[in-house]
């Protein structure tokens, strides 16, 4: 609720309120504690009251008991009890339900939440993919070598198609990025097929999610309460954490420098916090950090919700100036250890001893300190938080159809929408290429048919001519052996008949003409 424009979280043991200050909200922080002990109470009551101050909320609804905060609370005996101890019906308490835009990257129980493969970047992939060092860095490169081919990456078979694309060329590019094993970029392919398996291939794609689309206010200008709906997907702890992370890092690229403002533009709530930070490489919690330490200035508030402090890196921790615990158990030495250690990061209070009453907490009881004006932390008090305005679980399929098709946004982002991108690019390149190489080839072919004709035409004419010369040469051996033989018998005729007289002659013409004959076939063979 808000009270004299200050949020009124809860009351102390001697019903003294206890306020969260606005201004103070973009500090960040934490509400911690074990199963069962009131976190997701003191959650919506803190996302009620910034819906209140016109503030716009985000998020994750892990077990499904939050989408209620749609519809007004219900009466009972126990609320009255509890509005009359807290004096709220004396303070204006009343139940209403909130504006509320549920979403889902399934697509199922909300407005489908998309991105894409570029706008998440290569450092979140590589976490969503589970990959190593060496598979992150050809990872980077593959990105590069899209970005410098204008190749948009939009869902993840533009992915596969551009991992497939740098492996059957990877000699093309290791002159400028080094060695790009096909073997680690099967790994990477492997991953990617995995991840869609998993549903991924519904959460990369377009329209994507303009993040300002959060920046948005309800009826009575109460800010917008948007709800991730996570039953599904907190199953899937990397995809769920580099999701959320991925909007952290969207609003603070989005958002311009604000300073320091009487109330934050936006609040944050990361429920199972530990699933941020589980298996984090150094880099990405190093950005991870530098994001929460920066986007204060953005006027962006963000509290962690988790079971336990210790389940936050010291990094990160420190910039959590507001803290609610709620009852952690200890059963064990490391448990007593963890109590302890978040006991020491509240700021001592003289009349109890923290620790102790960590573990004495009920359920809707906490020990909590707030930053107050000058920017120091409050003493720890403990305290009993309020009761939300809005109702205690979740909706029905009926309602949640009817919020989800009622939302404004719902029509900018139901439909997907497959522009052409790497896929349909590298696609037509394999195309024109295969019609390049079967015309260069049918060229080729052409080419030989024509050498081949040209060779056997001039065989032929080669024949045609061997032919003719031939048929010359019979003609003239023909002629010549007509007159040799002629030549040949008038001549052995006269040798003959001087020497044999008549029969002579003719013995002498026959053997002339044989002679002479034999001569011409050697001279012209």
């Amino acid at each position: 609720m808000i009270r004299e424009g200050k949020i009124w979280v809860a009351n102390t043991e001697k019903s003294e309120p206890v306020y969260l200050l606005p201004q103070m909200s973009n500090r960040h922080g934490l509400i911690a504690g074990a199963t069962g002990t009131g976190k997701t109470i003191t959650l919506k009551v803190l996302a009620e009251s910034f819906s209140d101050m016109g503030v716009p909320v985000f998020l994750a609804d892990v077990k499904g008991d939050i989408a209620g905060m749609i519809n007004p609370g219900q009466d009972s005996a126990d609320m009255q009890e509890r509005i009359k101890r807290f004096g709220l019906d004396k303070a204006g308490f009343e139940y209403h339900g909130y504006p509320v835009t549920l979403w889902d990257i399934y697509g199922k129980n909300g407005i489908q939440a998309r991105t894409t493969i570029t706008e998440m970047g290569p450092l979140l992939l590589s976490r969503i993919l589970g990959l190593n060092d060496n598979q992150s860095s050809i990872l980077s490169i593959v990105f590069k070598i899209a970005d410098e081919s204008n190749l948009a990456l939009i869902d993840t078979k533009d992915l596969k198609s551009m991992l497939n694309y740098v492996a059957d060329n990877n000699k093309e590019f290791e002159a400028d990025y080094g060695t790009l094993n096909k073997q680690s970029i099967g790994v990477i392919q492997r991953a990617v097929v995995a991840l869609e398996m998993a549903g991924g291939d519904k959460f990369f794609g377009e329209p994507a999610l303009d993040i300002r689309d959060f920046l948005t206010l309800g009826e009575q200008g109460r800010g917008m309460i948007h709800i991730l709906d996570s039953q599904s997907l907190v199953n899937d702890g990397r995809l769920y954490s580099t999701f959320l992370l991925w909007l952290l890092s969207e609003l603070f690229e989005t958002m311009p420098e604000v300073g320091d403002l009487d109330k934050p533009k936006m609040v944050f709530f990361f429920d199972e916090a530990h699933l941020l930070f589980n298996d984090t490489p150094k880099p990405l919690l190093d950005k991870i950090e530098q994001v929460v330490k920066l986007i204060r200035s953005k006027g962006v508030g963000v509290f962690f919700v988790t079971q336990n402090p210790r389940d936050i890196p010291d990094g990160v921790l420190a910039q959590l100036g507001n803290k609610v615990q709620h009852a952690l158990h200890a059963y064990t030495p490391a448990e007593q250890k963890a109590v302890k250690a978040a006991a020491d990061s509240f700021r001592e209070n003289p009349a109890f001893k923290t620790a102790d009453v960590i573990e004495a907490l009920g359920t809707g009881e906490a020990v909590v300190s707030f930053l107050q004006e000058d920017g120091t932390p409050s003493i720890v008090e403990k305290v009993a938080i309020l009761p939300p305005q809005s109702q205690m679980g979740g909706i029905d399929d009926a309602s949640r159809d009817k919020a989800i098709k009622s939302s404004m946004l719902y029509s900018k982002y139901a439909n997907a929408i497959d522009a052409e991108s790497a896929y349909e690019l590298l696609l037509r390149m394999g195309v024109e290429k295969e019609q390049a190489e079967a015309l260069a080839k049918e060229e080729e072919e052409a080419a030989k048919a024509k050498a081949k004709e040209e060779a056997a035409a001039a065989k032929a004419a080669e024949r045609e001519k061997e032919k003719e010369a031939n048929r010359k040469k019979r003609a003239a051996k023909s002629v010549g052996t007509t007159v040799a033989g002629t030549v040949g018998r008038e001549l052995g005729k006269k040798v003959g008949k001087q020497i044999g007289g008549k029969f002579g002659q003719t013995l002498g013409g026959n053997t002339g003409a044989q002679l002479f004959r034999g001569i011409l076939n050697t001279l012209i063979k």
